[in-house]
């Protein structure tokens, strides 16, 4: 066996990997060294153990733009954070690097499974929503692969819009994100009328604008000026809203009823603007590696229908070489077959054609003897017929004026000549007499 180099072998563990195992897999595992990079994605360990012994542990990532998504439905759902030592049902892809080695991505985790209890912050609010069926209902929607078109409700003056704007439209990757705002105040006594009205606006013009998405931004504060947030009628509206609603209302600690509520939270303007092109990114790679399986799958395709169509070839020469024997010994004996029936068939014919001439000479002898014998009597007529032999029976021919006489119309002392075998005698008519 060849000796393989360290990536060609990788290569086939990958490939091998991809091959053999399902998309996902549901696994249960406790949660440790749970980290957050300052991009947003999260990277911990699935551990296994039995009491403080572990029995087996793999590497786990949660991208950013899954992570935000995964994050707000298990804290809305169980009241607290994902964190080190809980216990959760994951939904992992197995991944594998030539150079990291074996990972796991998880795709989600399922909150009911690790339900803890429920935050009792603004209880009141949060129990009236769920028992109103209102708490996730905006996270009902599946969000596009990318977002493109949103609204955004802020004030135009908020320090926090401004970071929003900047981080979209400045954003190297050169990714575009349509945005319209729609004004609003963002805190105070008529702060909660405002963002009710405002949302109005966007829900009116959504259709039209074919936006994907509602984000609410605002700069942080102080606490008391998140209060607008806290209100049912806002959450209420929030979880009604007919697309989803994203929150970057810019507080690091506390957690408002608006981000309950909200299709996928996050800590701020700029948050939610990486968030967006995130999934630009997330996209990007996804279809790089759909592209790339679709290149190996189809290059796998082409060599078994290479081999198949060889194969093929292959039956179709001997199937024809076959079919060219079977029919070049018919044609063969076919050949024979009219060989000999020819060879008879020209020996029948030869002899009809002895038969025939023998038959042919036959009648020609006698044909030829009847027309001698009718000739020979026309010739002895002739011979009767000939003047001289009727001249040599004692007669004569007369003639008169060179016609014979009885086809002339004599007159007395016409010269006439008469002929006999021997003599011409010429004479004059003295008379004639009727007969």
């Amino acid at each position: 066996m060849s000796p393989l180099s360290i990536s060609q072998l990788t290569e086939q563990i990958r490939i091998t990997l991809e091959n053999e195992l399902e998309p996902v897999y549901w696994v249960v595992g406790e949660l440790a060294d749970f980290r957050q990079a300052p991009q947003g994605h999260v990277y911990f360990e699935l551990v296994e153990k039995q009491g403080n012994q572990v029995l087996a542990k793999i590497r786990s990532n949660l991208w950013q733009f899954t992570y935000r998504s995964v994050a707000a439905k298990f804290e809305a759902v169980t009241g607290t954070s994902l964190k080190n030592g809980m216990k959760v049902l994951a939904q992992v892809q197995v991944s594998y690097h030539p150079v990291y080695g074996l990972s796991v991505n998880v795709k989600d985790i399922d909150p009911s499974f690790s339900l803890g209890e429920r935050a009792r912050v603004r209880q009141e609010t949060i129990d009236r929503l769920t028992r109103e069926g209102l708490l996730r209902l905006n996270g009902r929607f599946e969000l596009p692969a990318v977002v493109q078109r949103i609204a955004v409700i802020s004030s135009a003056t908020a320090a926090g819009y401004g970071d929003f704007v900047n981080q979209i439209d400045q954003h190297r990757s050169g990714y575009k994100v349509y945005h319209k705002l729609f004004n609003s105040l963002m805190q105070g006594n008529d702060a909660v009328e405002s963002l009710l009205s405002a949302l109005g606006k966007v829900k009116m013009e959504s259709e039209r604008l074919a936006l994907d998405a509602v984000i609410i931004i605002r700069g942080g504060g102080a606490q008391l000026d998140l209060d607008c947030f806290d209100d049912y009628r806002l959450g209420a509206a929030i979880a009604n809203f007919p697309i989803p609603v994203f929150t970057g209302i810019g507080h690091e600690r506390d957690e408002t009823v608006a981000d309950l509520v909200a299709h996928t939270r996050l800590k701020t303007p700029t948050a939610v603007a990486e968030f967006l092109l995130s999934g630009f990114r997330e996209f990007e790679e996804n279809l790089d590696m759909m592209l790339q399986r679709l290149d190996r799958s189809t290059r796998q395709q082409l060599r078994e229908e290479e081999t198949k169509i060889h194969q093929l070839e292959l039956r179709a020469r001997a199937l024809a070489n076959n079919r060219i024997g079977i029919e070049s010994e018919k044609i063969t004996n076919r050949f024979n077959r009219i060989a000999l029936a020819s060879k008879n068939q020209l020996k029948i014919q030869g002899y009809n054609l002895e038969n025939l001439e023998r038959s042919l000479k036959k009648s020609l002898g006698t044909f030829l003897q009847k027309q001698n014998e009718k000739l020979e009597n026309r010739e002895s007529l002739l011979r009767q017929l000939d003047p001289q032999a009727i001249l040599k029976r004692g007669y004569t021919r007369t003639e008169l004026a060179g016609k014979p006489i009885h086809l002339a119309n004599p007159q007395p002392g016409d010269q006439l000549e008469t002929f006999t075998q021997d003599h011409k005698i010429s004479s004059t008519i003295t008379q004639i007499d009727q007969k």
